[in-house]
């Protein structure tokens, strides 16, 4: 194992009700900014609450952040943060709402002149402006860790940020707001949080036991509870153990210690940039293609992950791997998850080359957990994802 630091400064408020409790986390002078999407809170009951929580705060709301959070819309947000003296914001919605707040977190103590900057330069938040999270859709673990993925519509870009500054103050999970979110969006969450604990998972044997066990524990979780959540969102044990299931899989806890791979999403952003498909469905679309393509690297964890998990047993670590890939694909269709590029979009033709030009002009020569995955890798793990 390598040597590492577990630093994660978030206060989780777990539970029933805990929307309530979440103004003594917010220091009592603040100018809030109140961040949410659409008006799905509206009909659920947390926009209410969340209103009856800071009634003794100064707030300003901002509504209408997208799925895929887009630039032009945070950078109408950023204005207000600005003109109107914001000192801490509260993110209300999934990971999309989150991360555009960690966006305008950075950016509102950003001293340069284009805020995209932080996203094209690859620069590190340090310091970010104080927010907190209410979570509304389990999927990305935006919650429980400092990164975030911000799209720009104009130029068909979807790129990362992060920084020690900006992981949330607190973050509010109450299950009992999964029982009104759509089928389609349980489906993305599970397979988002799914995918998210494969990339730290499956690399390569490395000796940490107790690191693939928790990896593991989580997988088998969301196998077990999918169905159940899927059946009936309002399965309070199945909604708890489906959204603390998410948090875990992208905190940082899972990855310490350990390589990480990545190039899943790095290539599913693009589609989504590219096409608008939903940020879970690129990964089920990258996954199967990936993991064929980079077989030999992968075979021994596959089978680990095939015995472990999906419960294989008879054959070679070449049949249990092979079959581990199926078990996976044939999961995803069991949330109504689609995984071939061409179920999506009848205009897939050249994709693959055209993501492979853009990593070269970004200069991602080597991606993966051994960084030897070239943009002409890429274009043909692309190619076989069609």
């Amino acid at each position: 194992m390598l040597n590492f630091e577990f630093k994660n400064p978030t206060k989780i408020l777990f539970g029933k009700g805990q929307i309530a409790n979440m103004a003594k986390e917010i220091p009592q002078d603040a100018k809030v900014m109140f961040l949410y999407g659409g008006g799905s809170i509206k009909s659920n009951g947390v926009y209410e609450q969340v209103k009856n929580a800071l009634s003794a705060f100064d707030v300003v709301e901002f509504a209408g952040i997208p799925a895929n959070p887009e630039y032009a819309v945070l950078m109408e947000a950023l204005n207000i943060i600005k003109t109107r003296n914001i000192t801490f914001m509260l993110a209300v919605g999934g990971g999309s709402v989150i991360d555009g707040v960690k966006f305008l977190s950075a950016a509102a103590l950003y001293e340069g002149d284009e805020p995209w900057d932080i996203l094209k330069n690859s620069i590190r938040t340090e310091h970010g402006l104080p927010f907190g999270t209410v979570l509304t859709l389990p999927a990305t673990g935006s919650e429980m860790n400092s990164g975030a993925v911000i799209t720009r519509k104009e130029t068909q870009e979807k790129l990362s940020m992060g920084g020690p500054g900006l992981f949330p103050v607190f973050s509010v999970l109450d299950p009992q707001v999964v029982k009104s979110i759509p089928k389609r969006q349980l489906a993305n969450g599970i397979t988002d949080a799914f995918t998210h604990v494969l990339e730290q998972y499956m690399t390569y044997p490395i000796g940490a036991l107790l690191q693939d066990r928790f990896a593991e524990s989580i997988l088998q979780t969301l196998v077990e509870v999918a169905p159940r959540v899927i059946k009936n969102p309002g399965d309070y044990e199945a909604a708890a153990n489906f959204m603390w299931s998410c948090t875990m899989a992208l905190n940082g806890l899972i990855q310490k210690g350990l390589p990480g791979d990545w190039a899943i999403h790095a290539m599913g952003h693009e589609l989504t940039a590219m096409y608008g498909i939903d940020h879970a469905r690129t990964l089920a679309i990258i996954l199967p293609g990936h993991y064929n393509y980079n077989f030999e690297a992968k075979k021994e964890k596959l089978a680990q992950y095939g015995q472990r998990v999906w419960g294989i047993q008879a054959g070679t670590t070449e049949d249990m791997a092979r079959q581990a890939i199926q078990k996976t694909v044939d999961f995803f269709h069991s949330l109504e998850i689609d995984t071939k590029l061409s179920d999506y979009t009848p205009d897939y033709e050249g994709t693959a080359e055209k993501i492979s030009q853009r990593f070269t002009e970004r200069g991602w020569l080597g991606l993966g957990e051994h960084k030897k995955l070239s943009p002409h890798d890429v274009e043909k793990v692309v190619k076989m994802s069609y």
